[in-house]
Protein backbone atom coordinates (compact mmCIF):
# COMPACT_ATOMS: atom_id res chain seq x y z
CA UNK A 1 0.00 0.00 0.00
CA UNK A 2 0.94 3.79 -0.41
CA UNK A 3 0.74 6.62 1.22
CA UNK A 4 -2.26 7.35 -0.22
CA UNK A 5 -4.20 4.41 1.69
CA UNK A 6 -4.13 6.96 4.70
CA UNK A 7 -5.46 10.07 2.99
CA UNK A 8 -9.10 9.36 3.21
CA UNK A 9 -10.07 7.60 6.53
CA UNK A 10 -13.79 7.17 7.49
CA UNK A 11 -15.78 9.88 9.77
CA UNK A 12 -14.29 10.18 12.70
CA UNK A 13 -16.02 12.61 14.45
CA UNK A 14 -19.34 10.82 16.06
CA UNK A 15 -16.65 7.97 16.91
CA UNK A 16 -15.82 7.14 20.70
CA UNK A 17 -12.44 7.39 21.14
CA UNK A 18 -10.00 6.44 23.85
CA UNK A 19 -6.55 7.53 22.50
CA UNK A 20 -5.74 10.84 20.61
CA UNK A 21 -2.60 10.62 19.13
CA UNK A 22 -1.59 14.31 17.63
CA UNK A 23 1.23 13.86 15.11
CA UNK A 24 2.30 10.88 12.57
CA UNK A 25 6.20 10.61 12.47
CA UNK A 26 7.80 7.49 14.29
CA UNK A 27 6.61 9.34 17.63
CA UNK A 28 2.95 9.29 16.88
CA UNK A 29 2.68 6.28 15.00
CA UNK A 30 4.54 3.88 18.02
CA UNK A 31 2.51 5.55 19.88
CA UNK A 32 -0.62 4.65 17.94
CA UNK A 33 0.45 1.14 17.52
CA UNK A 34 1.28 1.04 21.62
CA UNK A 35 -2.37 2.20 22.59
CA UNK A 36 -3.80 -0.24 20.02
CA UNK A 37 -2.09 -3.14 21.08
CA UNK A 38 -3.11 -2.17 24.65
CA UNK A 39 -6.90 -2.61 23.70
CA UNK A 40 -7.70 1.18 23.29
CA UNK A 41 -9.53 2.68 20.48
CA UNK A 42 -7.07 5.38 19.20
CA UNK A 43 -7.00 7.60 16.03
CA UNK A 44 -3.53 9.65 15.18
CA UNK A 45 -4.40 12.84 13.57
CA UNK A 46 -1.68 14.83 11.09
CA UNK A 47 -1.99 18.47 9.97
CA UNK A 48 -0.13 17.81 6.98
CA UNK A 49 -1.05 15.87 3.77
CA UNK A 50 0.46 13.15 4.03
CA UNK A 51 2.15 11.09 7.29
CA UNK A 52 6.08 11.17 7.92
CA UNK A 53 6.98 14.52 9.93
CA UNK A 54 10.54 15.58 10.00
CA UNK A 55 11.08 11.42 10.91
CA UNK A 56 10.47 10.56 7.13
CA UNK A 57 13.59 12.75 6.62
CA UNK A 58 16.13 10.95 9.56
CA UNK A 59 18.91 8.91 8.88
CA UNK A 60 16.76 6.04 10.07
CA UNK A 61 19.93 4.54 12.81
CA UNK A 62 17.64 3.87 16.03
CA UNK A 63 20.06 4.42 18.70
CA UNK A 64 20.22 1.08 21.30
CA UNK A 65 22.03 -0.09 24.31
CA UNK A 66 23.48 -2.90 24.88
CA UNK A 67 24.31 -2.17 28.60
CA UNK A 68 21.68 -0.23 30.32
CA UNK A 69 23.51 0.84 33.48
CA UNK A 70 26.53 1.97 31.02
CA UNK A 71 23.72 4.00 28.88
CA UNK A 72 22.89 5.29 31.89
CA UNK A 73 26.15 6.97 32.48
CA UNK A 74 26.88 8.28 29.37
CA UNK A 75 23.11 9.84 29.34
CA UNK A 76 23.32 11.43 32.23
CA UNK A 77 27.31 12.98 31.54
CA UNK A 78 26.25 14.40 28.24
CA UNK A 79 22.60 16.29 29.68
CA UNK A 80 24.53 18.33 32.05
CA UNK A 81 21.86 17.70 34.86
CA UNK A 82 19.23 19.17 33.07
CA UNK A 83 17.01 16.00 32.67
CA UNK A 84 16.33 13.67 35.73
CA UNK A 85 17.85 10.35 36.11
CA UNK A 86 14.32 8.26 36.59
CA UNK A 87 13.45 9.88 32.66
CA UNK A 88 17.02 8.96 31.76
CA UNK A 89 16.95 5.47 33.24
CA UNK A 90 13.87 4.31 31.27
CA UNK A 91 15.48 5.46 28.08
CA UNK A 92 18.54 3.74 28.83
CA UNK A 93 16.25 0.29 29.77
CA UNK A 94 13.96 0.92 26.64
CA UNK A 95 16.87 1.29 24.43
CA UNK A 96 18.72 -2.32 25.37
CA UNK A 97 14.62 -3.21 24.04
CA UNK A 98 14.41 -1.93 20.73
CA UNK A 99 16.20 -4.47 18.62
CA UNK A 100 13.85 -7.14 19.38
CA UNK A 101 10.89 -4.52 19.16
CA UNK A 102 12.08 -3.20 15.19
CA UNK A 103 12.29 -7.02 14.66
CA UNK A 104 8.42 -7.51 15.48
CA UNK A 105 7.75 -4.26 13.64
CA UNK A 106 9.60 -5.28 10.85
CA UNK A 107 7.01 -8.31 9.93
CA UNK A 108 4.69 -6.24 8.78
CA UNK A 109 6.79 -5.41 5.69
CA UNK A 110 8.64 -8.31 5.95
CA UNK A 111 11.87 -6.26 6.45
CA UNK A 112 15.05 -6.92 7.10
CA UNK A 113 16.80 -5.19 10.01
CA UNK A 114 20.25 -4.36 10.64
CA UNK A 115 22.33 -4.29 14.03
CA UNK A 116 25.46 -2.98 14.46
CA UNK A 117 27.87 -1.24 17.65
CA UNK A 118 28.40 2.23 17.65
CA UNK A 119 29.73 3.99 20.55
CA UNK A 120 28.33 7.59 21.48
CA UNK A 121 29.52 10.24 19.90
CA UNK A 122 31.83 11.70 23.18
CA UNK A 123 34.88 9.58 25.15
CA UNK A 124 32.30 9.79 28.04
CA UNK A 125 31.67 6.94 30.83
CA UNK A 126 29.17 4.11 28.99
CA UNK A 127 30.03 5.63 25.87
CA UNK A 128 30.76 1.72 24.68
CA UNK A 129 27.06 0.77 25.52
CA UNK A 130 25.85 1.63 22.49
CA UNK A 131 24.66 0.66 18.71
CA UNK A 132 22.26 1.66 16.12
CA UNK A 133 19.17 -0.64 14.70
CA UNK A 134 18.54 -0.21 11.17
CA UNK A 135 15.85 -1.31 8.58
CA UNK A 136 18.28 -2.14 5.62
CA UNK A 137 16.08 -4.07 3.72
CA UNK A 138 12.03 -3.47 2.65
CA UNK A 139 11.14 -5.66 -0.32
CA UNK A 140 9.08 -4.11 -2.92
CA UNK A 141 9.21 -0.88 -1.32
CA UNK A 142 10.45 2.34 -3.38
CA UNK A 143 10.50 5.64 -1.35
CA UNK A 144 10.57 7.69 -4.74
CA UNK A 145 7.04 6.22 -5.35
CA UNK A 146 5.64 5.81 -2.21
CA UNK A 147 6.83 9.17 -0.51
CA UNK A 148 7.62 11.14 -3.80
CA UNK A 149 7.68 14.59 -1.89
CA UNK A 150 10.52 13.47 0.34
CA UNK A 151 14.29 13.53 -0.35
CA UNK A 152 16.42 12.09 2.58
CA UNK A 153 17.99 8.95 3.88
CA UNK A 154 16.31 5.49 2.63
CA UNK A 155 17.01 4.00 5.42
CA UNK A 156 14.68 6.80 7.19
CA UNK A 157 11.96 6.05 4.90
CA UNK A 158 12.37 2.20 5.26
CA UNK A 159 11.92 2.55 8.52
CA UNK A 160 8.78 5.05 8.24
CA UNK A 161 7.29 2.04 6.13
CA UNK A 162 7.43 -0.08 8.55
CA UNK A 163 5.74 1.86 11.21
CA UNK A 164 4.00 3.18 8.55
CA UNK A 165 2.46 -0.29 7.62
CA UNK A 166 2.06 -1.14 11.09
CA UNK A 167 -0.38 1.07 11.65
CA UNK A 168 -2.17 -0.09 8.16
CA UNK A 169 -2.53 -3.63 9.47
CA UNK A 170 -4.19 -2.45 12.83
CA UNK A 171 -6.66 -0.83 10.98
CA UNK A 172 -5.32 2.10 12.85
CA UNK A 173 -7.06 5.85 11.25
CA UNK A 174 -4.86 8.45 10.30
CA UNK A 175 -6.72 11.70 9.62
CA UNK A 176 -4.57 14.46 7.54
CA UNK A 177 -5.10 17.52 6.92
CA UNK A 178 -6.42 17.95 10.08
CA UNK A 179 -4.72 20.54 12.46
CA UNK A 180 -5.41 20.44 16.71
CA UNK A 181 -5.09 23.84 17.73
CA UNK A 182 -6.28 23.48 21.19
CA UNK A 183 -6.70 20.88 23.91
CA UNK A 184 -10.49 20.59 25.67
CA UNK A 185 -10.42 19.64 29.57
CA UNK A 186 -13.16 18.01 31.55
CA UNK A 187 -15.16 19.93 34.29
CA UNK A 188 -11.98 18.59 36.85
CA UNK A 189 -9.55 20.20 34.45
CA UNK A 190 -8.66 16.57 32.84
CA UNK A 191 -7.58 16.60 29.48
CA UNK A 192 -10.33 14.99 27.35
CA UNK A 193 -9.40 15.85 23.64
CA UNK A 194 -8.51 18.32 21.23
CA UNK A 195 -10.44 21.26 19.05
CA UNK A 196 -9.57 22.08 15.55
CA UNK A 197 -11.62 24.86 15.29
CA UNK A 198 -14.80 25.36 13.22
CA UNK A 199 -16.92 23.04 15.87
CA UNK A 200 -14.07 20.01 14.48
CA UNK A 201 -13.21 18.30 17.57
CA UNK A 202 -12.14 14.34 18.75
CA UNK A 203 -13.07 13.67 22.79
CA UNK A 204 -10.99 11.16 23.91
CA UNK A 205 -9.57 9.76 27.54
CA UNK A 206 -6.06 10.56 26.80
CA UNK A 207 -4.13 12.27 24.40
CA UNK A 208 -0.56 12.10 23.37
CA UNK A 209 0.56 15.07 21.44
CA UNK A 210 3.85 13.78 19.42
CA UNK A 211 3.55 16.29 16.57
CA UNK A 212 7.61 17.49 16.58
CA UNK A 213 8.97 20.49 17.67
CA UNK A 214 9.64 23.97 16.27
CA UNK A 215 12.42 23.99 13.51
CA UNK A 216 9.22 25.86 11.19
CA UNK A 217 8.48 28.63 13.80
CA UNK A 218 10.42 31.77 13.39
CA UNK A 219 8.47 33.47 15.94
CA UNK A 220 9.76 30.90 18.90
CA UNK A 221 13.06 30.38 17.66
CA UNK A 222 13.27 34.21 17.67
CA UNK A 223 12.27 34.35 21.35
CA UNK A 224 14.31 30.99 22.98
CA UNK A 225 17.72 31.71 20.47
CA UNK A 226 20.15 34.86 20.16
CA UNK A 227 21.19 33.25 16.78
CA UNK A 228 19.22 34.73 13.56
CA UNK A 229 17.99 33.69 11.01
CA UNK A 230 18.05 30.15 11.76
CA UNK A 231 17.31 27.66 8.36
CA UNK A 232 14.78 24.33 8.67
CA UNK A 233 16.65 21.62 7.18
CA UNK A 234 13.66 19.69 5.88
CA UNK A 235 10.11 20.41 7.12
CA UNK A 236 7.50 23.30 7.68
CA UNK A 237 5.36 21.74 9.83
CA UNK A 238 6.87 21.23 12.46
CA UNK A 239 5.64 25.31 14.11
CA UNK A 240 5.38 24.46 18.11
CA UNK A 241 1.82 23.47 17.76
CA UNK A 242 2.49 20.98 20.70
CA UNK A 243 4.65 23.21 22.75
CA UNK A 244 1.24 26.16 22.46
CA UNK A 245 -1.31 23.52 23.61
CA UNK A 246 0.79 22.20 26.13
CA UNK A 247 1.39 25.69 28.06
CA UNK A 248 -2.28 26.29 27.42
CA UNK A 249 -3.07 23.61 30.43
CA UNK A 250 -0.13 24.82 32.18
CA UNK A 251 2.88 22.77 31.53
CA UNK A 252 6.57 23.58 32.10
CA UNK A 253 9.06 23.64 29.55
CA UNK A 254 12.74 22.57 29.46
CA UNK A 255 15.41 22.62 26.75
CA UNK A 256 14.29 25.41 24.58
CA UNK A 257 17.61 26.47 23.49
CA UNK A 258 19.21 23.18 22.28
CA UNK A 259 18.38 22.28 18.89
CA UNK A 260 20.13 19.79 17.09
CA UNK A 261 22.18 21.41 13.50
CA UNK A 262 24.96 22.64 11.70
CA UNK A 263 26.07 24.96 9.29
CA UNK A 264 24.82 25.11 5.66
CA UNK A 265 23.78 26.78 2.47
CA UNK A 266 21.01 29.27 1.76
CA UNK A 267 19.18 28.90 -1.67
CA UNK A 268 19.52 32.63 -3.36
CA UNK A 269 16.09 31.65 -4.24
CA UNK A 270 13.83 33.06 -1.70
CA UNK A 271 10.85 30.74 -2.67
CA UNK A 272 13.31 27.97 -1.67
CA UNK A 273 11.94 27.02 1.76
CA UNK A 274 15.15 24.98 3.47
CA UNK A 275 18.47 25.51 4.52
CA UNK A 276 20.90 22.80 2.55
CA UNK A 277 23.46 20.95 4.91
CA UNK A 278 26.99 20.94 4.03
CA UNK A 279 27.69 16.81 2.87
CA UNK A 280 27.88 14.54 5.92
CA UNK A 281 31.12 13.53 6.77
CA UNK A 282 31.47 10.43 8.95
CA UNK A 283 31.79 11.13 13.02
CA UNK A 284 34.78 11.13 15.22
CA UNK A 285 35.36 10.62 18.52
CA UNK A 286 38.30 12.67 20.40
CA UNK A 287 41.25 11.05 21.42
CA UNK A 288 40.75 7.78 19.05
CA UNK A 289 42.24 6.80 15.77
CA UNK A 290 41.90 9.50 13.37
CA UNK A 291 39.93 8.60 9.39
CA UNK A 292 42.80 8.93 7.24
CA UNK A 293 39.92 8.71 4.39
CA UNK A 294 38.21 11.49 5.32
CA UNK A 295 38.87 15.10 3.92
CA UNK A 296 37.27 18.73 4.68
CA UNK A 297 38.21 20.95 1.48
CA UNK A 298 36.82 24.20 3.18
CA UNK A 299 37.45 26.68 6.05
CA UNK A 300 34.83 28.94 7.76
CA UNK A 301 36.30 32.58 8.14
CA UNK A 302 34.34 35.78 10.28
CA UNK A 303 33.24 38.50 8.86
CA UNK A 304 36.66 39.88 9.72
CA UNK A 305 38.45 37.41 6.90
CA UNK A 306 39.07 35.00 9.94
CA UNK A 307 38.76 31.29 11.06
CA UNK A 308 36.59 30.69 13.85
CA UNK A 309 35.43 27.36 14.32
CA UNK A 310 37.01 23.82 13.64
CA UNK A 311 34.94 23.33 10.74
CA UNK A 312 34.75 19.65 11.25
CA UNK A 313 33.80 18.93 15.00
CA UNK A 314 32.93 15.39 16.02
CA UNK A 315 29.78 15.37 15.48
CA UNK A 316 29.00 18.32 13.95
CA UNK A 317 25.72 17.66 12.51
CA UNK A 318 24.48 18.29 16.25
CA UNK A 319 26.93 21.44 17.63
CA UNK A 320 28.25 22.87 13.91
CA UNK A 321 25.63 25.60 14.15
CA UNK A 322 27.06 27.01 17.94
CA UNK A 323 29.99 28.80 16.62
CA UNK A 324 27.81 30.80 14.30
CA UNK A 325 25.89 32.03 17.06
CA UNK A 326 28.21 34.45 19.06
CA UNK A 327 27.29 37.92 19.57
CA UNK A 328 29.82 40.81 19.97
CA UNK A 329 28.75 43.49 22.62
CA UNK A 330 31.80 46.05 21.08
CA UNK A 331 30.21 46.08 17.63
CA UNK A 332 26.71 44.94 18.62
CA UNK A 333 26.06 42.43 16.10
CA UNK A 334 26.35 38.44 15.20
CA UNK A 335 30.37 38.48 13.69
CA UNK A 336 29.76 34.95 12.07
CA UNK A 337 26.29 35.95 10.57
CA UNK A 338 26.62 35.01 8.08
CA UNK A 339 30.47 32.96 8.13
CA UNK A 340 32.17 32.44 4.53
CA UNK A 341 32.99 29.24 2.81
CA UNK A 342 35.77 29.02 1.14
CA UNK A 343 36.68 26.28 -1.15
CA UNK A 344 39.54 25.73 -4.21
CA UNK A 345 39.28 23.82 -7.88
CA UNK A 346 40.63 20.99 -6.13
CA UNK A 347 37.85 20.83 -3.53
CA UNK A 348 35.28 21.65 -5.84
CA UNK A 349 36.27 18.20 -7.85
CA UNK A 350 36.16 16.16 -4.76
CA UNK A 351 32.65 15.28 -3.82
CA UNK A 352 29.01 17.26 -3.57
CA UNK A 353 29.52 20.23 -1.15
CA UNK A 354 25.99 20.10 0.15
CA UNK A 355 23.12 17.88 0.32
CA UNK A 356 19.69 19.04 0.67
CA UNK A 357 16.86 17.13 2.26
CA UNK A 358 13.37 17.95 2.45
CA UNK A 359 9.69 16.53 3.08
CA UNK A 360 7.68 18.96 0.85
CA UNK A 361 5.49 18.36 -1.64
CA UNK A 362 6.11 19.94 -4.79
CA UNK A 363 9.67 20.77 -3.95
CA UNK A 364 12.88 19.25 -6.35
CA UNK A 365 15.95 20.25 -5.44
CA UNK A 366 19.50 18.00 -6.16
CA UNK A 367 22.93 18.71 -5.34
CA UNK A 368 25.45 18.03 -8.50
CA UNK A 369 28.03 15.88 -7.97
CA UNK A 370 31.00 18.88 -9.00
CA UNK A 371 29.60 21.42 -7.58
CA UNK A 372 28.95 23.27 -10.97
CA UNK A 373 25.21 23.88 -11.07
CA UNK A 374 25.37 24.82 -7.64
CA UNK A 375 27.44 27.79 -9.33
CA UNK A 376 25.41 28.09 -11.93
CA UNK A 377 22.18 28.39 -9.62
CA UNK A 378 24.43 31.15 -7.45
CA UNK A 379 24.69 29.47 -4.33
CA UNK A 380 28.12 28.86 -4.70
CA UNK A 381 30.09 32.07 -5.83
CA UNK A 382 33.28 31.93 -8.18
CA UNK A 383 36.50 34.04 -7.53
CA UNK A 384 39.30 33.73 -10.64
CA UNK A 385 41.89 34.65 -8.04
CA UNK A 386 42.77 35.63 -4.25
CA UNK A 387 42.02 39.58 -5.43
CA UNK A 388 38.16 38.76 -6.42
CA UNK A 389 37.92 36.35 -3.51
CA UNK A 390 38.42 39.60 -1.87
CA UNK A 391 35.97 41.66 -3.30
CA UNK A 392 33.24 38.64 -2.84
CA UNK A 393 33.85 38.73 0.35
CA UNK A 394 34.43 42.79 1.32
CA UNK A 395 37.26 42.43 2.78
CA UNK A 396 41.09 43.82 2.31
CA UNK A 397 43.11 41.12 -0.02
CA UNK A 398 45.78 41.65 2.16
CA UNK A 399 43.88 39.83 5.09
CA UNK A 400 42.19 37.03 2.61
CA UNK A 401 45.90 36.43 2.08
CA UNK A 402 47.14 36.43 5.05
CA UNK A 403 44.32 33.68 6.23
CA UNK A 404 44.77 31.41 3.36
CA UNK A 405 48.56 31.75 3.73
CA UNK A 406 48.37 30.26 7.52
CA UNK A 407 46.05 27.66 6.49
CA UNK A 408 47.94 26.16 3.89
CA UNK A 409 50.99 26.26 6.38
CA UNK A 410 49.22 24.19 8.95
CA UNK A 411 48.00 21.76 6.37
CA UNK A 412 51.98 20.83 5.54
CA UNK A 413 52.08 20.10 9.01
CA UNK A 414 48.60 18.44 9.26
CA UNK A 415 47.89 20.12 12.52
CA UNK A 416 45.33 22.94 13.43
CA UNK A 417 46.84 24.24 16.82
CA UNK A 418 44.43 26.79 16.48
CA UNK A 419 41.17 25.56 16.50
CA UNK A 420 41.85 21.61 16.49
CA UNK A 421 40.48 20.05 13.60
CA UNK A 422 41.81 16.48 12.83
CA UNK A 423 44.72 16.88 10.68
CA UNK A 424 43.83 13.96 8.18
CA UNK A 425 40.88 15.98 7.12
CA UNK A 426 43.03 19.49 6.21
CA UNK A 427 43.37 20.19 2.75
CA UNK A 428 45.08 23.47 1.50
CA UNK A 429 43.39 25.95 -0.16
CA UNK A 430 45.63 27.54 -2.85
CA UNK A 431 44.41 26.17 -6.45
CA UNK A 432 42.11 28.79 -8.21
CA UNK A 433 39.69 29.38 -8.82
CA UNK A 434 38.07 29.58 -5.70
CA UNK A 435 34.61 29.09 -4.66
CA UNK A 436 32.84 30.92 -1.64
CA UNK A 437 29.38 31.50 -0.12
CA UNK A 438 27.66 32.87 3.20
CA UNK A 439 26.86 30.02 5.43
CA UNK A 440 24.05 30.27 8.06
CA UNK A 441 23.09 28.18 10.77
CA UNK A 442 20.79 25.18 10.31
CA UNK A 443 18.36 23.28 12.30
CA UNK A 444 17.62 19.68 11.79
CA UNK A 445 15.29 19.78 14.87
CA UNK A 446 14.62 20.78 18.10
CA UNK A 447 14.85 19.29 21.50
CA UNK A 448 12.62 21.73 24.04
CA UNK A 449 9.18 21.35 24.56
CA UNK A 450 7.00 20.28 27.24
CA UNK A 451 8.53 18.91 30.47
CA UNK A 452 7.04 14.84 31.15
CA UNK A 453 8.30 12.36 33.63
CA UNK A 454 9.38 8.66 32.56
CA UNK A 455 5.83 7.90 32.21
CA UNK A 456 5.84 10.32 29.55
CA UNK A 457 3.02 12.54 31.41
CA UNK A 458 3.53 15.70 30.79
CA UNK A 459 4.32 18.28 33.97
CA UNK A 460 2.99 21.39 34.88
CA UNK A 461 5.50 24.48 36.40
CA UNK A 462 4.85 22.61 40.38
CA UNK A 463 6.08 19.05 38.33
CA UNK A 464 2.76 17.64 38.98
CA UNK A 465 1.12 15.45 35.89
CA UNK A 466 -1.04 17.19 33.84
CA UNK A 467 -3.92 14.38 33.84
CA UNK A 468 -5.16 12.76 30.26
CA UNK A 469 -1.86 14.50 28.54
CA UNK A 470 1.19 12.40 27.47
CA UNK A 471 4.05 13.93 25.13
CA UNK A 472 6.86 11.73 22.52
CA UNK A 473 9.41 12.04 20.35
CA UNK A 474 10.91 15.60 19.51
CA UNK A 475 8.65 17.05 21.22
CA UNK A 476 10.12 18.06 24.98
CA UNK A 477 13.06 15.66 24.30
CA UNK A 478 15.26 14.94 27.28
CA UNK A 479 18.53 16.13 25.71
CA UNK A 480 19.60 19.04 27.42
CA UNK A 481 22.96 19.64 26.78
CA UNK A 482 24.93 17.47 23.82
CA UNK A 483 22.65 14.89 21.86
CA UNK A 484 23.31 11.73 21.02
CA UNK A 485 23.30 10.34 17.54
CA UNK A 486 20.20 8.79 16.70
CA UNK A 487 18.56 9.66 20.02
CA UNK A 488 15.45 11.05 19.06
CA UNK A 489 14.46 8.28 17.01
CA UNK A 490 15.33 6.24 20.37
CA UNK A 491 12.67 8.79 22.22
CA UNK A 492 10.32 8.11 19.45
CA UNK A 493 10.58 4.26 19.92
CA UNK A 494 10.81 3.94 23.80
CA UNK A 495 8.59 7.79 24.62
CA UNK A 496 6.35 6.50 21.89
CA UNK A 497 5.19 2.61 23.37
CA UNK A 498 4.93 4.07 27.23
CA UNK A 499 3.17 7.71 26.16
CA UNK A 500 0.55 5.04 24.29
CA UNK A 501 0.28 2.31 26.84
CA UNK A 502 -0.12 4.69 29.55
CA UNK A 503 -2.38 6.81 28.30
CA UNK A 504 -4.65 3.44 26.86
CA UNK A 505 -4.76 2.92 31.43
CA UNK A 506 -6.00 6.54 31.68
CA UNK A 507 -9.65 6.43 33.38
Amino acid sequence: MSVTDLLAPPPLSDASWDVVVVGCGYAGAVAAIAAHDAGARVVVVEKQAAPGGISICSAGGVRIAFDAKLALEYLEATNGDTTPRAVLKTLAEGMTTLPAYIEDLAVASRARVGLRKAPGNYPLPGGDAFGFVTIDEAPGFDPGIEYPHVKGSPAGARLFKVVHDNLMRRGIPVRTRWAARRLLRDAAGKVCGIDAGAGDSLEARAVVLACGGFEGSPELQRQFWPEKPVLSAAFRGNTGDGIRMAQSVGASLWHMWHYHGSYGFRHPDASYPFGIRTKRLPDWVPGGTERSDVRMPWILLDRGGRRFMNEYEPYLQDTGHRPLARFAPESQDFPRLPAWFVADEVGRKLYPFGRPTYNEPGLELDWSDDNLAEVEAGILKKAKDVEELARGLSLPVERVERTLSRWNRSCEDAVDAELGRPGSSMMAIRTAPFYYAPMWPIVSNTQGGPVHDECQRVLDAYGEPIPGLYAAGELGSVFGHLYLSGGNLAECFVGGRIAGREAAQTV
